[in-house]
C-alpha cells in the first residue's frame, strides 16, 4: 500500500490533525525594515485612533461621503493595513489602500453610528473615530411645568400626578420612610407628644398605603393636606429616636435607634434689635412659615420648613407663652397664646408678640454662680493648669456650675462677633481643669471661628493644646504649642517635650524638657511625673541610660496616684534592663503585670515574655502563644505594634510563613506616626521579599507558594523587584504545568502594575501561556488589549507571530497569513509553513518545510528534533501532493541521516513514498509518535520563561488616565 493512500485513510488523517503541531519561535527574530508609511492603531474607551506616520512627511486631502472617509496623500506607499482589515478597531468597518495619480488613497468605511475627526500632531496624520452624539431633545414648553407657588421662585416639587407615594423599608432595625418629590422642597420633622410629624411646604396627596404594620417603632401613619402644605403624622412611642435627611428631591425620615448623622443645631437666641422682647433663630434654607392643624389635639402648630441638609432643635424648650418642639429638621412651635407671631426674612426666623415675649434676665444664672465662686481666672503661665481653682463646683455640684458657665457663654456668643470672650474662656478653663478635654476643644474651636484674633492669644493656644494632649491628639497639640506666641514660654516647652516623646521625636523631647525646667515645679505631681517619664523614654531611646535613670528618680520624687507610679515603674524596668540587669527588670515587669489597667499590664507582660524567651525560661511556642493572646488584649499604641512584631518574627523563625505574614499584616496602617509602625511595615515587606525574591518560599510546593502570594499580593513591592517576584513564581508554575494560575498572575501584572512597552511584553508572555494551555481566544484578547502605538519593532514582530499562531489555532488561516505577510524572520517562515499545512496546501507546505531546512543536508551529524520533524512533514506533504520528484530529491539528500535519526523507521517510510506491502496504522504511528511538535514548542516556551529577563515599567510611571484613578486595573487600549 502506498504512503499517499495510507495518509488519505481516516485514521491517518486524525493522527495528523492531533499530533502534528507548530514548531517553536525561540530563536532571535530578524527585524523587518520600516517602510515609508507606518500605520498605528489604538483603542480607548470612548474613541479609536489611527495614526499615519510618513517618513519625511506628506500632505493629505480629506473627503467624506456618507460613512466613507477618504484620505488622499501627495505621496505613494504600500502601507501595512492588515490590522484595519483583519481586526478593525471600534467604529471602523474596513479599510482599503488605492493608488491613483502617483499618490496613495486610504479609504475608511465607518460604522453607521460613527463620526470621525482628522488632524495632524507630532508629524503624523491621525483619525479619531467615536460614537455619533444623539440629537438634542426638544425643549419642553414653558407651560408644561405649572408654577404652584410664586414664592419662593423654585421649581414645583409636586409630581405631575399630584401624588407623592411614601416608600418604607426596614434597615438594621430602623424604619426608613422616603418621600420622592419632583424637585427639592422644604420640610419640617418634629415630635409632639406621642407623634412624629413630617410637614412639607407643598400641597400634594401623600400616599402612605405602603406603611408597614406591626412594628415597634410606630403604630399608625396618617396623611393630611392643607392649602399650602402636606403632612404625615406618625404615632410613635416617646423616646423613639428619629432622624431626617435630604438627597436631591427625596426626603428620608429614619425612625428607631441606628447609625445616622445628627442634624445641625438651630440656636434660638434673644433678639436685641429693639422693641418688644422677641426671639430669633437662623434656619438655613427657610422656605415657609406654616399654620398646621393638629386634628388629635385640636389646636394649631406654627411650623418653619427648610431645605436640606437637616437642621433642628435637639430638645424641647419651654417659654412662658410657647414651647419649641424637638425637631430633626426645621422648627415647630406650640403656642399658649393667641397672638404669637412667627415670620421669616430669608433664613432669619423671628418669634414674637405685639406686646413682647416674657423672657428671663440674661445674667440670672451667671450671677448666682459667680456670686458663689466667680469665673475661673487665668493661671500664672499660659500653659499651666490651675487644679486648685478651675474645677471647683461649689455646693450646687458639677451640673449647676457647668450650666451657669455654659449659659453665660451662650448669652455672650449670641451678641455676635463683637462680643467679648471672657465667659467662653472661663468655661474652657473649667472644662480643662475638670479634664473634659473634648468638651473644652469644642468650646475653644467654636470661639476661634468667630474670633480669629484668639489664635494669637497665648492662653488660648495653651488651653487648646492642653485639651488636645488630654484627648491624645498629639499632632494637633503640637500645632498649638508650636505657635510663635508660645516659643519662649517654659510651661509650653514642657508640653512640647511631652508631645514629642509621645510622637517618638526623641531629640526634640530632650531639648524642650530642658527649656521648660523653670516651670516644672509649678505643675501638679501627676503632670510632673508624666513630663519626667517622657524625658526618660527619650533619653533611653537615645542611649543616655544615666540620664534616663535620673529622670525616673525625678518622676518618683512626688507622691502620685498608684497607677501613675506603676507607669513610672514600667519605664524604670526598661532602664534597669538597659543597664544589664534583666532579672531585676523581670521582677519589676512581673509586678506591673498585675496592674488592673491593660495599658500598663500589657507592655509589662510583653517585655517580661521577651526576657523569659531570651533566657531560655520558655520555648518559642510558649512565647508565641503569649504574644498571640496579648495582641488582642491591648490595642492602640506602640505596645500593640511591638507585640505583633515579636509574634511575626517568632513565626518566621519557625517556618510558619503564613501565620507570620498574617500577624504582621494585622496591624495594617495603624498609628503611622510611631516608629514601631515603620519598623513593622519594614518587617512585613522584608518577610515577603525574602519569601518570593530571595528563594525562602522555594521549599514550598508551587501551589502553596501561589496561594501564599495571592493572599498577600498587596505586599508586592513597586518596581523591578515586584515584577521579578511575579516572574519567578510564573516560571515555577509553568514548569509544573499550572498554566491557569500562571496566566492569572501575568494578567494581574499587565492590568494593574505595568504600562506601555513593559505591559505589552508581559501581555505577549501571557498570550504564549494561553497558547500553551490551548486557549487561542484568550491569547488573542491578551494581544489586542495591550496594543499601543509605541512599541519596539522586535517586540511588534514577536507579537505578530503570537497573534498569527492564535489565529491559526482558531482556524482563521487567511487572517494568520495576512498578519505575518511582511515577516521575513525564520520563525515567521516556520509558522507560515504550519498555516499552509493547516490549509492542506500540500505542495506549498512541502516547499516551505524543505526551504526551512536550507542546506542542512550538506552538513554531517544527526538531525535535531526540530529538523527531523520538518523533514518528516516535508516528505508527508510531497507524498500527499503527489510530487514524486521532490520526494526523490529529499530522499537523495537526506537518506544518509536516516540511521542516526531518533525514529529511523518513521523517517525511512516518510522519504520512501512507496513501500512494498501494507502500511499499518502502527507503522504510521511510528512516523508521527516522535513528532510531538506541540509538546516540543511548549518545552521551548518553558525554557524561554526561565531565561528571559523580567520587564521593568511601573504603571505609575505612565501618564494616568481618569479611568485608572478609581482602581488599578483600567480598560485596555488597542492599537
Amino acid at each position: 500500500m502506498s504512503l499517499r493512500r495510507a495518509l488519505h485513510s481516516s485514521v491517518a488523517a486524525i493522527c495528523i490533525a492531533g499530533v502534528i503541531a507548530p514548531t517553536g519561535v525561540a530563536a532571535p527574530a530578524q527585524v523587518a525594515a520600516r517602510g515609508p508609511l507606518d500605520v498605528h492603531v489604538a483603542q480607548a474607551k470612548d474613541f479609536s485612533r489611527i495614526e499615519l506616520h510618513w517618513a519625511g512627511g506628506a500632505r493629505a486631502v480629506t473627503r467624506r461621503d456618507g460613512q466613507v472617509l477618504t484620505l488622499k496623500f501627495n505621496r505613494d506607499a504600500n502601507p501595512d493595513i492588515s490590522r484595519l482589515r483583519v481586526d478593525p478597531p471600534k467604529w471602523l468597518k474596513t479599510a482599503e489602500a488605492r493608488h491613483s495619480g502617483g499618490g496613495l488613497e486610504l479609504v475608511l468605511t465607518l460604522t453607521e453610528n460613527a463620526e470621525a475627526k482628522v488632524g495632524n500632531a507630532d508629524g503624523a496624520t491621525y483619525i479619531n473615530l467615536f460614537e455619533r452624539p444623539p440629537p438634542p431633545e426638544p425643549e419642553l414648553a414653558a407651560t408644561s411645568v405649572p408654577i404652584v407657588a410664586p414664592e419662593p421662585p423654585r421649581p414645583n416639587p409636586v409630581p405631575a400626578s399630584g401624588v407623592v407615594a411614601m416608600d418604607a423599608k426596614l434597615v438594621n432595625g430602623q424604619v426608613m420612610l422616603t418621600f420622592p418629590w419632583a424637585n427639592p422642597n422644604g420640610a419640617a420633622v418634629f415630635r409632639r407628644g406621642d407623634a412624629i410629624w413630617v410637614v412639607f411646604d407643598a400641597p400634594a396627596d401623600l400616599d402612605v398605603s405602603r406603611a408597614p404594620r406591626g412594628l415597634r417603632q410606630f403604630s399608625k401613619v396618617q396623611s393630611f393636606k392643607g392649602s399650602d402644605y402636606s403632612a404625615v403624622r406618625i404615632a410613635a412611642p416617646k423616646g423613639t429616636p428619629f432622624f431626617a435627611s435630604a438627597q436631591g428631591a427625596v426626603w428620608t425620615v429614619a425612625i428607631g435607634p441606628g447609625a445616622q448623622s445628627q442634624s445641625s443645631q438651630v440656636r434660638i437666641v434673644r433678639d436685641d434689635v429693639g422693641g418688644p422682647a422677641a426671639l430669633k433663630a437662623v434656619v438655613s434654607g427657610t422656605t415657609r412659615t406654616l399654620k398646621v392643624g393638629d386634628p388629635i389635639v385640636g389646636d394649631t402648630l406654627s411650623v418653619v420648613t427648610a431645605l436640606g441638609p437637616a437642621k433642628g432643635v435637639p430638645s424641647r424648650r419651654e417659654y412662658v407663652q410657647m414651647a419649641v418642639l424637638p425637631s430633626a429638621q426645621g422648627m415647630a412651635l406650640e403656642s399658649y397664646v393667641d397672638d404669637l407671631n412667627l415670620s421669616h426674612q430669608g433664613d432669619l426666623v423671628q418669634i414674637g408678640r405685639p406686646t413682647g415675649l416674657t423672657l428671663s434676665p440674661i445674667s440670672a444664672g451667671v450671677e448666682r454662680a459667680e456670686a458663689d465662686l466667680g469665673a475661673p481666672q487665668p493661671a500664672g503661665m499660659p500653659a499651666l493648669i490651675d487644679y486648685a481653682n478651675w474645677p471647683k463646683t461649689g455646693k450646687g455640684g458639677f451640673l449647676v456650675r457647668y450650666n451657669a458657665l455654659l449659659n453665660a457663654s451662650m448669652d455672650e456668643a449670641s451678641k455676635g462677633r463683637d462680643a467679648p470672650v471672657a465667659a467662653r474662656m472661663a468655661l474652657a478653663r473649667f472644662l480643662v481643669g475638670s479634664e473634659l478635654s473634648f468638651e473644652a476643644i469644642g468650646v475653644l474651636n467654636d470661639t476661634a471661628r468667630t474670633h480669629q484674633e484668639l489664635l494669637d492669644d497665648p492662653e488660648f493656644r495653651g488651653l487648646r493644646g492642653i485639651a488636645r494632649v488630654m484627648a491624645r491628639r498629639y499632632k494637633e497639640a503640637e500645632a498649638d504649642f508650636s505657635a510663635p506666641i508660645l516659643a519662649d514660654d517654659p510651661s509650653a516647652a514642657l508640653w512640647r517635650s511631652y508631645v514629642a516623646s509621645q510622637l517618638a521625636q526623641w531629640p526634640e523631647a530632650r531639648s524642650q524638657f530642658a527649656a521648660g525646667a523653670e516651670a516644672f515645679d509649678q505643675f501638679s505631681p501627676a503632670w510632673k511625673a508624666r513630663f519626667a517619664r517622657g524625658d526618660a523614654q527619650a533619653a533611653l531611646a537615645l542611649g543616655d541610660i544615666d540620664g534616663a535613670d535620673a529622670r525616673i528618680k525625678l518622676a518618683l520624687m512626688d507622691k502620685t496616684a498608684p497607677l501613675e507610679e506603676l507607669a513610672t515603674r514600667l519605664v524604670q524596668a526598661r532602664v534597669v534592663e538597659a543597664q544589664g540587669h534583666p532579672e531585676r527588670a523581670l521582677r519589676i515587669y512581673a509586678a506591673v503585670t498585675s496592674a488592673p489597667v491593660e495599658s500598663l499590664s500589657a507592655p509589662a507582660l510583653l517585655r517580661a515574655t521577651q526576657i523569659r524567651l531570651a533566657s531560655g525560661k520558655i520555648t518559642p511556642v510558649q512565647a508565641a502563644n503569649v504574644f498571640d493572646g496579648l495582641r488582642y488584649r491591648w490595642r492602640g499604641d506602640s505596645t500593640e505594634l511591638e507585640t505583633i512584631r515579636a509574634l511575626g518574627q517568632l513565626y518566621l523563625n519557625q517556618g510558619r510563613y503564613r501565620e507570620a505574614l498574617e500577624a504582621l499584616r494585622s496591624a495594617g496602617q495603624r498609628l503611622p506616626d510611631l516608629p514601631e509602625a515603620l519598623q513593622l511595615q519594614n518587617d512585613l515587606a522584608g518577610a515577603f521579599r525574602a519569601l518570593f525574591l530571595s528563594g525562602t518560599a522555594d521549599g514550598l510546593e508551587p501551589i502553596q507558594a501561589l496561594a501564599l502570594f495571592y493572599d498577600f499580593k498587596e505586599l508586592t513591592p513597586l518596581g523591578a523587584d515586584g515584577d521579578q517576584m511575579v516572574r519567578k513564581l510564573v516560571r515555577r508554575l509553568v514548569d509544573v504545568d499550572l498554566l491557569d494560575q500562571a496566566a492569572d498572575l501575568l494578567k494581574y501584572q499587565a492590568d494593574n502594575r505595568l504600562d506601555g512597552v513593559p505591559r505589552a511584553q508581559v501581555a505577549t508572555d501571557l498570550a504564549l501561556i494561553y497558547l500553551m494551555d490551548r486557549k487561542p481566544e484568550q491569547a488573542l484578547m491578551a494581544i489586542n488589549s495591550s496594543r499601543t502605538t509605541i512599541l519596539p519593532t522586535a517586540l511588534n514582530v514577536e507579537r505578530r507571530l503570537v497573534e498569527a499562531r492564535a489565529l491559526m489555532a482558531l482556524g482563521r488561516l487567511d487572517a494568520a497569513l495576512e498578519v505575518m505577510e511582511r515577516d521575513t524572520s525564520r520563525e515567521g517562515a516556520d509558522l507560515r509553513a504550519e498555516v499552509v499545512w493547516k490549509k492542506k496546501d500540500w505542495a506549498g507546505a512541502g516547499v516551505l518545510f524543505e526551504k526551512s531546512l536550507a542546506d542542512r543536508w550538506k552538513y554531517p551529524g544527526p538531525l535535531a528534533a526540530e529538523e527531523e520533524g520538518k523533514l518528516l512533514r516535508a516528505g508527508v506533504a510531497y507524498s500527499l501532493a503527489g510530487d514524486d520528484g521532490a520526494l526523490s530529491r529529499l530522499r537523495e539528500r537526506y537518506q544518509g541521516f536516516t540511521d542516526q535519526a531518533r525514529n529511523p523507521d518513521a523517517l525511512r517510510v516518510a522519504l520512501s513514498g512507496v513501500q512494498d506491502g501494507r502500511l499499518s496504522v502502527a507503522d504510521f504511528g511510528r512516523i508521527t509518535a516522535d513528532n510531538e511538535a506541540f509538546a516540543g514548542w511548549v518545552a521551548k516556551m518553558k525554557v524561554r520563561f526561565r531565561d528571559r529577563p523580567a520587564p521593568v515599567g511601573l504603571r505609575t510611571a505612565a501618564t494616568p488616565t481618569p479611568a485608572r484613578t478609581a482602581q488599578a486595573a483600567a480598560p485596555p487600549s488597542k492599537g
